[in-house]
């Protein structure tokens, strides 16, 4: 029953802070940022943020240090729109499956490439 509960709970984090970086947050150094997961611990206490930032190694890192300064207000924005009695902590990782999946696509399409030259 506890998994199911985290999970919507993570659910709705997940779509709340999306809607909060893109319209609610004016600061310059975050980016085009993408929130494509949530963890949250089981007794609702941390959730990591996995985060997708399009750009540079400085862009990320910009975007993560912008978002780190402006967690107070997020809780508390979240706090607002969902009705829990403890919002939980939250942590920014940044998420790199979505460059390793593009990655390994090149170098199939690379392989691919190869095989077909070497007929």
């Amino acid at each position: 029953m506890a998994k199911i509960r985290t999970g919507r709970v993570g659910e709705q984090i997940k779509k709340e802070l999306s809607q909060l970086i893109q319209t609610e947050l004016k600061d310059p150094r975050i980016g085009f940022i993408t929130v494509t997961g949530v963890d949250l611990t089981n007794d609702l206490s941390q959730a990591k943020i996995y985060l997708s930032v399009l750009g540079d190694e400085e862009q990320k890192n910009s975007s993560l240090k912008a978002l780190d300064k402006a967690n107070g207000y997020l809780r508390s924005e979240l706090g607002k729109r969902i009705r829990l009695r403890h919002i939980p902590e939250l942590i920014f990782k940044i998420d790199e499956s979505i460059a390793y999946g593009s990655r390994i696509e090149k170098l199939l399409s690379d392989i691919d490439k190869d095989e077909k030259y070497n007929f």
